[in-house]
């Protein structure tokens, strides 16, 4: 049984090849920003990665119609819950058109681990994506009728990774509290309460930290002066392709920006810091949300490469609980080890309805049709 995992992101492709459990091969290519702002749309990124994977599946000696199934990480789709799900040709569908409202690169695994499975005549399946919607009530609600807080944040990886310090306690993750911080090409602070992801930022939609490629919390009114200068176009893409230090530097290279910040760079300092900054009080929200009963921090994604980003993390968040460090991420495995447990039957296999989770107030709906009679 061999299982292709791909895993699309705003500054990589990563790809593994494993043979039941065991990985017989890993890639993972950094794609700067100007290489991925020439494709105008994200979709548009789809025959450089599919032609990439192809390429480093040659380079391993391994032919693509060998392989058993195809897994890819997703999202955009109609809001989902957590687990292994079939993707059939309406999560494709609805994957390509975005329909769940963000247009995040891992969209790219689902479209990827379709069409390839398509190709070969071999299954595909996703897990964890994107858009798993677990937020309580309250996290949902702004001060605008009918416009809520959706549901995008790294599913996989803070799963991956909550589970795994579960197991270290001797507990189920269905029984801890833990807040989680995915530190990468973006950034996302999650409240995981009993196993579900009851609140944290929408980082691809302009919510929390900046990050190498977003944006962040931008106030709303100078938001509309930039917007009436430079165009709603370049917004939505500066939300998750070329906001943050590509917007300041040029460049969604951490390593770059960390050097000029370690040789005393003034811009690289402030940039850098405030980042760090405003990660720690994402922190702090989400320890309100749980009324401070939080089992541990854990914080993990490829900047734990920097000690720097530990060190400030634990400095100003250290006294709210027991900090623990995930360097770099946990999908490509937790993709392979779930798909091959749910082809052996040890879990199930959910299939997409293409129905969002969740479908709005009535109370306040009703209420809006009183106010506008």
């Amino acid at each position: 049984m061999q299982i292709l995992v791909i895993n699309p992101g705003s500054t990589s492709t990563k790809i593994s090849l494993y043979e039941k459990s065991t990985v017989r091969f890993e890639e993972n290519v950094f794609h700067d920003a100007p290489e991925l702002l020439r494709f105008s749309h994200v979709n548009d990124q789809m025959p450089f990665r599919k032609r990439l994977i192809l390429q480093l599946l040659e380079a391993h000696g391994c032919l693509p119609e060998e392989v058993d199934v195809f897994v890819g990480r997703g999202g955009s789709a109609h809001t989902q819950h957590d687990g292994v799900t079939l993707i059939t040709e309406k999560l494709y569908t609805d994957t390509v058109h975005a329909v769940g409202g963000s247009d995040h690169p891992a969209k790219l695994g689902v479209m990827l681990a379709w069409e390839l499975g398509q190709t070969y005549g071999k299954p595909a399946y996703t897990l964890d994506p994107t858009n798993v919607d677990e937020l309580c009530d309250l996290a949902r609600l702004t001060g605008i009728r009918g416009l809520y807080r959706n549901a995008q944040f790294h599913v996989l990886n803070q799963k991956a990774v909550a589970r795994r310090e579960a197991e270290k306690l001797g507990r189920a993750y269905e029984a801890c509290n833990f807040i989680v911080a995915h530190i990468d090409g973006g950034i996302t602070v999650n409240a995981h309460e009993k196993g579900r992801m009851i609140d944290g930022n929408v980082g691809a939609g302009g919510d929390g930290p900046y990050t190498p490629t977003r944006i962040g919390s931008v106030p709303v009114l100078p938001l509309l002066d930039y917007i009436d200068v430079h165009g709603t176009d370049e917004v939505r893409r500066m939300c998750s392709r070329s906001g943050g230090f590509v917007s300041m530097f040029g460049t969604a290279d951490g390593d770059r920006v960390h050097e000029r910040y370690l040789a005393g760079d003034p811009a690289a300092r402030l940039v850098w810091e405030g980042m760090i900054y405003q990660i720690g009080k994402m922190i702090g929200e989400m320890a309100a949300v749980l009324h401070g009963n939080i089992d541990a921090i854990l914080i993990t994604g490829g900047y734990m490469r920097f000690a720097d980003v530990r060190e400030e993390i634990e400095r100003m968040c250290g006294w709210i609980a027991p900090i623990r460090v995930y360097p770099g991420e946990m999908e490509q495995e937790a993709m392979a080890v779930a798909v091959m447990e749910a082809l052996e039957g040890k879990r199930p296999i959910r299939e997409y309805t293409g129905q969002p989770v969740w479908t709005g107030f009535p109370e306040l709906d009703s209420e809006g049709e009183k106010t506008h009679a």
